[in-house]
This record gives structure tokens, C-alpha cells and sequence, in this order.
């Protein structure tokens, strides 16, 4: 079957290129513009390549997330919880440089219950008037740290692999809520015939299908504040969704302005058709008679 699905393909790659040749040199007869098309249909013929499914790869299903819609907004309650998850369970090994504390006042938290979580936290900064750097509480402006001083760091913790940043991940991943969760939920034992690998762990949804991170999500993992049951598909819920809010804080807001421009747009074209109708079409279909 593989070896009739790649004569196909070869085949399909061989006649594209031909009938992109054939477009060039008719191209050629009748334009002036006829070395620049042809060379960029020999690019193009060039570029054709095989694109075939990867086995070991598998496409996350689709998730009914409550912020996709149009008109739909973040949970901040489950925001809230992700939060939680992520401060217990991830930030052990991945950062969020780019979320400060103070974005999360009046998004899941209150303005005294975010100084309080900063001033349980040391951060260094300086240099003073010394030159010499030192510890100090942590402020709203500061960002969430790292937990590793730089990459070597990370990778020597990690048996060479790299954990990253957390910020835009739901932007730099495709299908970026659905993949997360099927990856932190996915973990399975490797199939027949394939040996288990000492710091591996196997997950069809990550390429490759082994990844150097444990499962971390575990059912009690964490114990939520509201009394949600913390089992492990809530919590990769919840901290799917608070890091599609740390990859888009701005979405709510910009979803509140498209809709007042929207309704402004159509309440204005509502005139403008009316002024059109009843007035400038009068003057419109005049007609002047000379003399």
C-alpha cells in the first residue's frame, strides 16, 4: 500500500511539474512579462514535494472550549483554578516571562490577594547603590520567574530536553487549547513491538511520540479553593484555559470592541441607506432640461 501510495504521489508531483512547464512556455509566447513567470513556475515546480501523514503522530480532537465563540468570554473561575495548577504543578519546570502579576488583578483575583501572593515571593533585582544585587518582596510589576536561570540550566535538569516558555504556547502550537489538552491527558503505554525508552515517556500526540516530560497531572493533584473536583481532565481544562488567557489577555476586551464597531457600522449604514433612498436619489435622478 505504501509503495502504491508513493508511485501516486510521484506520479501527481511529475504531471504537476509538466503542466507547470507546458504554463510557462505558453506564458512565454504571449506576455513581456514571460522570464519572471517562467521562473517562478519553475520554483513552484521545484517546491512540489511529498506530504504524507505521520503514523506516529496523532491530530487532537476537537474540544468544546467556552472561549472560541465570537461573542463568548474566559471563565475566570477556571481561570482562576488554572492558575493554581500551573503555580503547583508546571512552574516547577516551565516559565511565563511574559504574564507580569498584575494581570491577573481583577481577571481571577482581587488586588489584596495578588500583593499577598507577590510578597511570598523573593525576587533579585539591583544592582543598588553598591553595584552589588539583592533579594527583595515581589511587586504587581513583576513578571512570574523563571525556574531555571538560563537554558543550559534547563537542559542539564531535564536530560537534555528543553521545557518551554508557557507564554504563547496556545499561539505557537497548532489546534493550541486542543493540542495541550490531549498531550497532558494522552500518556499510554508504548504499543506492541515498541520498547519502553529509561526517560521517555510515550504519547501519541506528541511528534515522534515520545516525550521527555512525565505525565504531571494526576487526580488530587491540587485541592481547588471553590470545591471543584480535581481530577486530572479538570485540571488540564483549567490550565489550558488560564494559558489561553496568558497567550491573549486582550481577547475579551477585543471581542467587546469589534461587537460596539459592528453595531456602530450597521447603525450608520441603517442611515446612509435611508439618506440615499429619500434624499440624494431625488437629486440623483433629476433631470435638467436646457434651453
Amino acid at each position: 500500500v505504501n509503495l502504491m501510495l508513493h508511485t501516486t504521489i510521484c506520479s501527481a508531483q511529475a504531471s504537476a511539474r509538466r503542466s507547470l512547464v507546458q504554463f510557462s512556455r505558453r506564458i512565454y509566447e504571449k506576455s513581456s512579462l514571460a522570464p519572471a513567470l517562467a521562473a517562478g513556475a519553475a520554483v513552484a515546480a521545484a517546491t512540489v514535494k511529498t506530504v504524507m501523514a505521520d503514523d506516529n503522530v496523532l491530530h487532537p480532537p476537537g474540544q468544546p472550549w467556552s472561549f472560541n465563540g465570537m461573542m463568548s468570554s474566559y471563565d475566570a473561575a477556571s481561570i482562576r483554578r488554572g492558575h493554581l495548577v500551573y503555580t503547583q504543578v508546571c512552574a516547577s519546570c516551565h516559565g511565563l516571562h511574559r504574564i507580569a502579576y498584575r494581570n491577573l488583578v481583577n481577571v481571577c483575583y482581587t488586588e489584596d490577594e495578588v500583593k499577598a501572593m507577590c510578597e511570598d515571593m523573593d525576587v533579585m533585582d539591583g544592582p543598588n547603590d553598591e553595584g552589588e544585587m539583592f533579594e527583595r518582596a515581589g511587586k504587581l510589576t513583576d513578571y512570574f520567574p523563571s525556574p531555571y536561570p538560563n537554558e543550559e540550566a534547563a537542559r542539564y535538569a531535564n536530560n537534555g530536553a528543553y521545557p518551554p516558555d508557557l507564554s504563547l504556547i496556545m499561539k505557537a502550537r497548532h489546534s493550541g487549547p486542543d493540542y495541550v489538552f490531549a498531550l497532558l491527558t494522552g500518556y499510554k503505554e508504548p504499543p506492541a513491538g515498541i520498547p519502553p525508552r529509561d526517560t521517555q515517556y510515550y504519547n501519541p500526540y506528541f511528534p515522534g511520540g515520545w516525550i521527555g516530560m512525565p505525565a504531571p497531572l494526576n487526580d488530587g493533584a491540587v485541592e481547588y479553593e471553590d470545591g471543584t473536583a480535581a481530577t486530572a481532565t479538570q485540571m488540564a481544562k483549567d490550565v489550558c484555559t488560564f494559558l489561553a488567557w496568558a497567550a491573549e489577555p486582550e481577547a475579551d476586551d477585543r471581542k467587546k470592541m469589534g461587537f460596539k464597531i459592528m453595531t456602530g457600522l450597521s447603525i450608520a449604514f441603517c442611515f446612509m441607506w435611508y439618506y440615499k433612498r429619500t434624499r440624494w436619489s431625488v437629486l440623483k435622478n433629476r433631470r435638467l432640461v436646457l434651453y
